[in-house]
């Protein structure tokens, strides 16, 4: 796996893609490197029996240091799960805080974002794309999680240029679920991104949810090799 910055921004092409276990795979992995790691999710819209993704990271990864801005129980757009709940977000600045406090006491901070990548976190409309442009204290950088499948090339290429419009460093491409029967387009769409000027540093097999956390653990760093 290539060199991580202190903060990483798990971002995706859309919701659903496998930030989540992307988010864990990259804690696992890190972690098995002997590197100090801690995860933050700036808004959870929406649990799945009770558990949202940090529950999912740490269990999967074996990762205490997890954290939340905000847990809200609809599924939907944080703006619209807030206002249903009667509550409050966290502004971005919140967010910021807290990352940079976990930062200044661990190797690597993971930030998963909600949905894509221009999903609005807050009130005044602020993205995990604003807050990792305004995060300068620390060196950071975001890993774009895509789908396999038809389709996913232009959304990968959008996030892409979304990034790099903004000044922020991509770190890396990671497939969110590597089919186990791929199809032609699955296969053409893998090696478009082994081929792409930003690197496919990891390539996810899909179903993995479902082991046991020292399997997943032990088979973490494999994923981000396999992409080379």
């Amino acid at each position: 796996m290539n060199v991580l910055p202190k903060i990483v921004f798990v971002t995706g092409t859309d919701t659903d893609v496998g930030k989540t276990v992307t988010t864990a795979a990259l804690a696992a992995a890190l972690t098995a490197q002997g590197r100090t790691v801690a995860v933050y999710k700036p808004t959870q819209a929406g649990t799945l029996d009770g558990q949202g993704d940090i529950d999912v990271v740490r269990r999967l990864a074996g990762l205490e240091d997890v954290h939340e801005g905000i847990r809200l129980t609809h599924a939907m757009a944080p703006v619209a799960a807030a206002a249903l709940a009667q509550v409050t977000l966290p502004s971005a600045r919140d967010h910021q805080a807290a990352i940079q406090e976990l930062a200044a006491t661990h190797d690597h901070t993971l930030v998963e974002g909600a949905g894509g990548l221009l999903v609005p976190l807050d009130e005044d409309g602020h993205t995990l794309a604003h807050i990792a442009a305004t995060t300068k204290s620390s060196p950071a950088a975001a890993v774009v999680v895509c789908r396999s499948g038809l389709g996913t090339l232009n959304h990968t290429e959008l996030t892409l240029e979304a990034l790099s419009r903004r000044g922020i460093a991509i770190a890396g491409v990671v497939i969110g679920s590597w089919p186990r029967q791929p199809t032609d387009i699955d296969i053409s769409n893998r090696h478009y991104l082994r081929e792409h000027a930003v690197p496919l540093i990891g390539i996810i097999p899909e179903g993995i949810t479902t082991l046991a956390s020292a399997e997943f653990r032990a088979s973490a760093a494999d994923w981000f090799r396999a992409a080379g």
